[in-house]
């Protein structure tokens, strides 16, 4: 049976079981969602929906068909007089796609109204269905600039939703053996371009497709690789926003994929932040572009993004469900269930096994799992972190010492999650006195940061509450000072002043850490601390290892040697992974308890290590498998 049969007969199903007075005009596949254009949604209660959704076992969305819809203009005037002013509206965005206002407010609660009252009233005034948030505290160019696109572009957007919805939900008959096999084309054995190859009889699905920014002759997984096929690719699932993970997604659209890429809402928009951000400075470098502005843009059409916990079909056999990771914001576990109820693998991404100043520690409950897939770069005997609490210390001992001796503080960062997290700790020993001066944020952090207060749903609690309130919010310390331009780097680099500065790349591949790494080496009164994985070939594990003499490529080509004068520390307890005991710990906590464990993204010595270490204390089948390897789990 072909797709727009089956569709046929579920809207006569449909309007067989809604009430009449809804007035349907039509039922269509839109991703991995059902969705019900109606003339009166206020009819279509929730009980009505979860009952369809139940029977006819689809994700169902009921939406305003558009010829009822007010327009933009004249809705939002309707808005602004049904809602207290007290209320504080700051902006309306319309999504014609979802039939959704999302109204930002100081005070969203005047906008929802008593027992929901006033989002009732306008939702009867307008019919779009309103969606009130808090107003971010800083406003993001990032995220204006994908409501814009998927605004301007929605009449494309809503054909690629039908066409994948139509590829989802086609009819496949499984004929003699269910079998799943997995590919590792990146990241196995090594930290950098991650990216696996689920193949199923029905389905090809990518999770994750990152790059190594640390290599030139291996940058990009493996797509030589004999099994893997762009035009076969079902789905692309991203895990998280940092570009290993990534970063040559929209290259996949520039190659012919065009099909759905499935990630959390705050991934979407970093990752594109990050994208773009790595064009830049490739460009800037003179290096060869894997993709244009352009490609990245098609991606964000192609998103589709998910909720923590919402099950998702992505092809006729796999669901897809996203799980908090722990790692930085939006960060998720894959977990594929198979068939009905026949088989069920989990790929961790990136880890968190404890709670940060940020996030809550990785979700480790799951209805059902068989295989997991989990992430390795601390699993080796040595790799024992620090606590929070000593990292923390260690670092305002350094700032402090540095800036009594007139010297200037470089920390190389990842834009998004380190950054933020340091950005907390300086706040607070600023504020505590332990130093006096400036922190300048360089790079792509605060636009990330300003990604991070979109979405406060993501962030732990406490640093929830302090975001919203007036006065308390630590990101807008005055401490902090943003770089905008070169001329205001040159002017930092050249002045006496000590200071801290935070500034991307955090492993010194690229970027403004690079610029000011070259100026403040030779000087012995500055510093440069180390607060994440420095992957092997970067310039961060050269330092890291005690080289006194850095190679440097010139504008007009030639090279010089940099003396590495600066005093180096290496502060590994603000990392974003779990280190040796806690992804022990994980595995000892998983539940159910999986029959195989894979140990990827990490060298190739911890990885092997990790591997025998959970055979012998678990008696689990595991494997620490090469790139190119392919293993059948099923």
């Amino acid at each position: 049976m072909s797709a727009e049969e089956i569709l046929e007969n579920l809207k006569k199903e449909i309007i067989k079981r809604s009430p009449k007075e809804a007035k349907i005009i039509d039922v269509q596949f839109e991703g991995p969602e059902l969705v019900i254009y109606v003339k009166n949604p206020e009819v279509f209660t929730n009980e009505i929906v979860k009952k369809l959704a139940k029977d006819l076992r689809k994700r169902i969305s009921v939406r305003p068909d558009p010829s009822v819809l007010l327009e933009p203009e004249l809705a939002k005037k309707k808005i602004l007089e049904i809602v207290p002013e007290d209320a504080g509206i700051v902006n309306c965005v319309f999504d014609p796609n979802t039939g959704e206002v999302i109204i930002e407010s100081k005070k969203p609660g005047l906008v929802i109204g008593k027992e929901g009252k006033t989002l009732e009233e306008i939702k009867k005034a307008i019919k779009w269905a309103p969606k009130p948030v808090r107003v971010p505290p800083i406003q993001s160019e990032t995220i204006k600039a994908i409501r814009a696109t998927l605004y301007r572009e929605r009449d494309e957007v809503k054909e690629i939703l039908r066409r994948i919805g139509r590829r989802i939900h086609r009819d496949v008959v499984i004929k003699g053996d269910y079998w799943i096999r997995v590919s590792f084309l990146g990241g196995a054995r090594e930290v950098g371009r991650s990216c696996l190859l689920v193949q199923t009889p029905d389905t090809r699905v990518l999770l994750d497709c990152g790059i190594n920014v640390a290599y030139d002759d291996k940058t990009f997984p493996h797509f030589e690789a004999p099994e893997f096929s762009i035009e076969d690719l079902d789905a692309v699932i991203i895990t998280h926003a940092h570009l290993d993970h990534c970063g040559f997604v929209p290259g996949l659209f520039r190659y012919g994929y065009d099909g759905p890429v499935y990630c959390t809402r705050p991934t979407r928009d970093l990752m594109t932040l990050l994208q773009k951000d790595y064009l830049d400075i490739a460009m800037k470098e003179g290096k060869p572009l894997p993709y244009s502005a352009k490609d990245i843009k098609t991606c964000v059409k192609h998103t589709i993004p998910i909720d923590y916990g919402v099950t998702t079909d992505i092809s006729p056999t796999i669901k897809l469900t996203l799980h908090n990771a722990g790692h930085v914001l939006g960060s998720a576990i894959a977990h594929l269930h198979f068939g009905e109820g026949l088989y069920n693998l989990a790929y961790t991404g990136d880890i968190k096994f404890e709670p940060s100043r940020l996030l809550e520690p990785a979700v480790c409950q799951f209805p059902r799992l068989e295989t997991l897939i989990i992430e390795s770069t601390y699993g080796g005997y040595d790799d024992v972190l620090p606590s929070r609490e000593e990292a923390e210390r260690e670092l305002l001992k350094v700032v402090s010492e540095t800036i009594d001796k007139n010297g200037k503080v470089l920390i190389p960062v990842f834009g998004v999650g380190r950054a933020q997290e340091l950005m907390l700790v300086l706040e607070e020993g600023y504020n505590q006195g332990i130093f006096n001066a400036p922190v300048y944020l360089d790079g792509m952090i605060w636009e990330a940061t300003a990604i991070h207060t979109a979405y406060p749903e993501y962030l732990s609690k406490e640093i929830r509450q302090k975001i919203f309130h007036e006065g308390d919010n630590p990101f807008l310390s005055d401490v902090f000072k943003r770089v905008g331009s070169t001329n205001e780097r040159r002017n930092i680099i050249d002045s006496d002043e000590p200071c801290i500065i935070l500034a991307t790349s955090g492993m010194l591949t690229g970027g403004p850490s690079l610029e000011y790494f070259k100026n403040l080496a030779p000087d012995e009164k500055n510093a440069i601390i180390f607060v994440g994985y420095q992957a092997e070939g970067t310039l961060g594990r050269k330092i890291q290892r005690g080289w006194k003499e850095i190679p440097i490529v010139t504008r007009n080509g030639k090279t010089k040697s940099i003396p590495v004068n600066l005093s180096v520390y290496t502060i590994e307890g603000f990392s974003g992974h779990s280190d040796r005991k806690q992804l022990i710990k994980y595995i000892r906590k998983v539940k159910p308890s999986p029959e195989k464990v894979i140990m990827v993204h990490g060298e190739e010595s911890k990885c092997i290590d990790f591997s025998e270490t959970v055979r012998r204390l678990f008696k689990k089948q595991t494997y620490a498998p090469n790139n190119l390897d392919a293993i059948r789990v099923k």
